[in-house]
């Protein structure tokens, strides 16, 4: 998402700031491209035009045309007025209230309301919860079964719909249940169609009433774009929802609905789906959205990222032994366990400052090799990996061989490895093994 959008930004900030002076006519001209890149985003065409507007009423004034800086402070300002666009601050869940606090997952057919329960469910267990999924949908075929999967990939419990069941009166069931038994967030995966139609509003309608949840959440899937705020718009109206997941968000989405969606409806976006696994949750924070549009990175992101995977123990260990130069194959090999765990080598190194798309594209990078690299240390013996030293020609054909891999392969590894080595006693000597940070080494 956002790529295309990133680059024709990209585009025009550069040559504002070329220049030591900008004038109003160049102003004008910037604005006419940032234009053109959120409208080929798919951004609707009022908040384009309100944007746009904003912009242009602080880079006229005194801030840009009495800056040292001119093109550096248009950025700045398009930051800030992108921020403001998303919503200026994140906004988390209302977990306040009488327990259980219940969540209505309501959208379109297809929008990903299922899968999003199940991550819902498991985001909320790693906050420390217990939660409960409700499968509603008695209509489309299968809804109950595929939610019992996903409750079952999660370890998180379903509440058991029968076939026949009524949606408010399995509802409310379900609700008595969850009080039973001790859970103490409830999330409701109502049903939907292929449109939003009369009948399918009434019984959400009803559902609000009867559950009177804490949020009502609806699912828009990202690559519809322009239809998403068209359905967001629906939804709020009859239901007054509270935010929005966004799903399919790594998909070939150009973000058009992600920058209007809080414009155009007023409820934020709480969550971005990232991917097809159950992980693959995001909460949406405005701030480092806008970052990562305009190639700044995402640091704090890639900071969470690794201190949900990142062992401390082991983290403070495997420092220890850099220090001591007693960091083996099989630590690299914990190292590289550890990194793949955060997401794709693509997507960390996108959360860099100035790793922007074009700089990217021009990176081969390919998480198969990591794969491959653990599979050739699987291979090892406990005391090759101990002591890399002892791999002669010979060991190295029966490793390859293990591992599926060529001989070369495997001598790549140690070369790499040896001068990962190399490079930390550098870093030793000069005192700078605190600033490698823990848990994540730059291999």
């Amino acid at each position: 998402m956002f790529e295309s959008l990133s680059e024709r930004l990209d585009s025009a900030f550069k040559k504002l700031k070329g220049r030591g002076k900008l004038s109003e006519s160049n102003i004008e001209d910037g604005m006419r491209e940032v234009r053109i890149a959120l409208l080929e985003a798919d951004v609707h065409f009022k908040v384009v035009k309100s944007f746009i507007a904003g912009i242009k009423k602080r880079a006229l004034g005194s801030e840009v045309m009495e800056s040292l800086t001119p093109g550096q402070q248009v950025i700045k300002i398009v930051n800030e007025e992108l921020v403001a666009l998303m919503g200026s601050s994140d906004t988390e869940l209302d977990l306040s209230g009488k327990k259980p606090f219940k969540v209505m997952l309501v959208g379109l057919q297809g929008a990903g309301k299922t899968t999003t329960a199940g991550k819902l469910g498991l985001y909320l267990r790693k906050k420390g919860f217990k939660p409960y999924l409700v499968p509603a949908d008695v209509y489309r075929p299968a809804a109950v079964d595929q939610l019992k999967k996903v409750g079952t990939e999660v370890d998180i419990q379903v509440y058991p719909t029968k076939e026949g069941d009524k949606p408010e009166a399995l509802c409310s069931k379900a609700l008595e249940k969850s009080v039973e038994d001790g859970f103490d967030s409830v999330i409701f995966d109502t049903a939907g169609r292929l449109q939003a139609d009369e009948s399918m509003m009434e019984e959400l309608v009803r559902l609000k009433t009867l559950l009177n949840p804490s949020e009502i959440l609806l699912v828009a899937d990202a690559m519809t774009g322009q239809e998403a705020l068209q359905v967001a718009s629906v939804f709020d109206e009859k239901l007054d929802i509270t935010g929005i997941v966004l799903s399919k968000a790594d998909g070939d989405a150009r973000g058009g609905a992600a920058l209007s969606m809080k414009a155009v409806t007023g409820k934020p976006i709480k969550f971005l789906g990232v991917g097809e696994k159950l992980s693959a949750l995001e909460p949406f924070y405005p701030e480092r959205m806008a970052s990562r549009i305009l190639g700044m990175g995402d640091t704090l992101s890639l900071i969470e990222k690794a201190q949900e995977v990142v062992d401390q123990k082991k983290a403070a260990e495997m420092e220890v032994k850099l220090r001591k130069n007693q960091f083996t194959l099989e630590d690299f090999k914990d190292q590289l366990v550890q990194v793949r765990k955060m997401g794709s080598i693509k997507d960390i190194l996108g959360m860099l400052p100035g790793m922007n798309n074009k700089v990217m594209k021009q990176l081969d990078i390919d998480d198969k090799e990591l794969i491959k690299v653990e599979a050739i240390i699987n291979s090892m013996t406990k005391k090759e990996r101990i002591n890399h030293s002892i791999i002669n020609g010979s060991r190295r054909k029966r490793i390859a061989s293990g591992s599926g891999t060529k001989v070369q392969d495997v001598n790549q590894l140690l070369k790499n490895y040896n001068q990962t080595m190399k490079m930390m006693k550098k870093f030793n000597k000069k005192g700078m093994m605190k600033s490698l940070g823990r848990g994540i080494l730059p291999f």
